[in-house]
């Protein structure tokens, strides 16, 4: 066995025969593999979610979510890790054409914000974008406790769908404008 220690002062225990950490340096070593670390890192995760071949895939970003993940949008309010993998999956499954174009970035301390446009392709209608912004809050560690996701789903959809967006947008003026 060889004792190593790192500049932290956190000590790792090795087995010289098969070179494996100890369970629970490993634990600890795993964790901070997955810390958001800065805003350009969160971008990067954030557009590989949705380009490939059109289906949003989670599987490198869902690490860096904290166990305790609140997640709210203009649909919904989830708390948890499982709750928020089975959005995710809920999405995947009826997700068609699927892009995320993160336009802009900004970062004060544990918050950074994304500005986005999200293309949507449907079966009977052109492509739609949704534009919004994401709020993400840091924990201690570096993994993401709250994300808040702003977008106006049902006007953005609207304006693509033949004669129903025109009909909307003259709704919303004449009762909110």
């Amino acid at each position: 066995m060889v004792d190593i220690s790192v500049n932290s002062g956190v000590n790792f225990v090795i087995n010289s025969k098969n070179h494996d950490i100890t369970d629970t340096k490993r634990a600890w070593c795993t964790d901070m593999e997955y810390t958001i670390q800065s805003k350009e890192q969160l971008k990067e995760l954030w557009t590989n979610i949705y380009n490939r071949e059109g289906k949003p895939d989670w599987s490198h970003i869902l690490p860096y979510y904290d166990d305790d993940i609140y997640f709210c949008d203009s649909v919904q309010k989830i708390h948890g890790i499982e709750e928020f993998k089975a959005m995710t999956e809920r999405l995947i499954a009826r997700s068609n054409g699927l892009k995320m174009d993160v336009k802009h970035t900004a970062q004060d301390a544990n918050i950074i914000f994304l500005e986005w446009e999200m293309s949507l392709s449907f079966k009977k209608y052109p492509n739609s974008s949704i534009y919004g912004a994401s709020r993400i809050t840091l924990n201690d560690s570096g993994k993401i406790i709250e994300q808040r996701d702003y977008y106006d789903l049902w006007g953005d959809i609207f304006d693509n769908i033949p004669r129903f967006g025109k009909a909307y947008r003259k709704f919303m003026h004449k009762k909110f404008g």
